[in-house]
């Protein structure tokens, strides 16, 4: 079992949604990406949470959640070791075609990541920290500015980008959150900035960070702040917890909190997967 469609397997080569539908037509709908590890997702219901507010917020209807939860949990254990692609796209408008939004869930390889990430920062004027928009936090299938984004940073030779909003003020990369660590404390953007409530964000700042002994601060920071940190992070469901090497052309410091804090992460993901 690879793809769902509305619940229904449906063979990889025929997995596909309308082009009347507004989900591919114009970025309309919403997703998640949920990690599993030997086949059992990690904090689902965190995930789902996050999707149920995303599609209200489009006013979008989702399935009833005991239904997701059996798809998620299904495609999971047919991928093992994987991430889990949750889709919900927004249908049809076109008063001669009739399309009803599809729920689409689907499993993923992971894909390789470098020991350490190169980030390139990209101003981003389309992100919610520029406007008082009331799209905070979603996750909408519209990612085409933060993908392009990813794409101009690994033309010029990185790994990803790091977006900088006005002023400077770092917000998050394209996929993922970002943390670093001076002078003995965890420190990362505010959620009231726009960026998306990370899961693994919050399992870092909630659970991992104080099981360590290491105070934890949320604000507003320049760019210059994470090249003169002691080491920076990336967190996502995808990469966990990984170091950050260079910063432009800048080279960071490695330190061993990284380290520290990925294990911790991997103790709390264990206790709940195995």
């Amino acid at each position: 079992m690879r793809v769902l469609i509305d619940g229904v397997e449906v063979p990889e080569a025929e997995a596909g949604v309308s082009v009347f539908d507004w989900g591919l037509q114009r970025g309309f709908g919403c997703f998640e990406v949920v990690r599993a590890y030997h086949g059992v997702p990690f904090r689902l219901e965190a995930h789902l949470d996050r999707l149920a507010g995303s599609a209200a917020a489009l006013g979008l209807e989702p399935p009833p959640r005991p239904s997701l939860e059996e798809w998620v949990r299904a495609v999971s254990r047919a991928g093992g070791d994987c991430q889990v692609r949750v889709l919900l796209t927004g249908g049809s408008r076109d008063l001669l075609v009739a399309c009803a939004g599809r729920t689409i869930v689907l499993w993923e390889p992971l894909a390789e990541a470098p020991e350490a990430l190169r980030l390139l920062p990209v101003e981003a004027p389309w992100h919610p920290a520029t406007d008082r928009s009331p799209f905070y936090a979603v996750k909408w299938l519209s990612y085409a500015a933060n993908m392009a984004s990813g794409d101009l940073a690994r033309r010029r030779g990185f790994d990803d980008a790091l977006l900088i909003g006005p002023e400077g003020v770092v917000l998050e990369g394209p996929t993922f959150s970002v943390a670093w660590v001076v002078g003995g404390c965890l420190e990362t953007p505010a959620l009231s900035l726009g960026i998306l409530p990370s899961i693994t964000r919050a399992v870092l700042l909630e659970e991992a960070a104080p099981r360590l002994g290491l105070p934890a601060a949320e604000g507003a920071f320049p760019v210059d702040r994470l090249r003169g940190a002691d080491e920076v992070l990336a967190l996502s469901t995808v990469k966990e917890v990984a170091p950050v090497a260079f910063l432009g052309g800048d080279a960071l410091r490695r330190g061993p909190w990284c380290e520290r804090l990925a294990g911790a992460f991997r103790e709390i993901v264990a206790a709940e997967t195995s």
